[in-house]
């Protein structure tokens, strides 16, 4: 079995995901970042856009962000996000529609 740590996305609202993975590959502000198990310890500010998880057993998820934060400590990955969108087909189009949908309902009900 390959090396894996714990991952976990987390929104506002749930948890999105959390399981062992591989890889995780997420866009910071200060570019991109490829994460492995018993990766240094880091915490950095997500940009909007895409992460992208290799799960055990060659498994594989996309998700859409709208930015947040990293955090990579004794072989866990925390990703912290208000808004947070789950493609089960790796469709990261697919998941940006799911964000953007969930995001304009939340705030057509905190207006009326």
């Amino acid at each position: 079995m390959p090396n894996t740590m714990q991952v976990s996305l987390v929104a506002a609202d749930r948890e999105v995901w959390s399981g062992e993975a591989t890889v995780v590959n997420a866009r910071t502000l200060a570019g991109e970042i490829g994460i492995m198990a018993n990766h240094q310890p880091i915490m950095s500010v997500l940009a909007p856009g895409q992460v992208d998880v290799r799960t055990v057993d060659d498994g594989h998820w996309v998700a859409a962000v709208d930015g947040g934060f990293i955090s990579v400590a004794n072989n866990q990955v925390r990703l912290l996000c208000e808004y947070a969108e789950l493609s089960h087909e790796s469709d990261y189009e697919e998941a940006k529609r799911l964000l953007d949908e969930r995001k304009a309902r939340d705030e057509s009900s905190a207006q009326g």
